[in-house]
């Protein structure tokens, strides 16, 4: 089983840049893939970014070429840099770790994109 928990959130102006961590409980070398995932007020939950073994990313188009999504193993950390951020950036941010057989979600971290 895997525990994660995101950090990095908080209150960014429009054209800032944030850098998220989803710090997990143990290795994340055996998961199959790590993402990144958000939820705007009074929307659906949206797929961001994932990325497989230590360097194939994929992205939403939303977010392609701000977003960047890396791995770090020794530190069972997954980052998500957000660069010229906007205000439809702003949801609460989701972890997400795919097992061979099992998905785990961390709480959330609180984005907010405003002047």
């Amino acid at each position: 089983q895997v525990q994660l928990v995101e950090s990095g959130g908080g209150l960014v102006q429009p054209g800032g840049s944030l850098r998220l961590s989803c710090a997990a409980s143990r290795s994340i070398f055996s998961i199959n893939a790590m993402g990144w995932y958000r939820q705007a007020p009074g929307k659906q939950r949206e797929w961001v970014a994932t990325i497989t073994g230590i360097s194939y990313t994929n992205y939403a188009d939303s977010v392609k070429g701000r977003f960047t999504i890396s791995r770090d193993n020794a530190k069972n950390t997954v980052y998500l840099q957000m660069n010229s951020l906007k205000p439809e950036d702003t949801a609460v941010y989701y972890c997400k770790a795919l097992g061979p057989s099992e998905e785990y979600w961390g709480q959330g971290t609180q984005v907010t994109v405003s002047s």
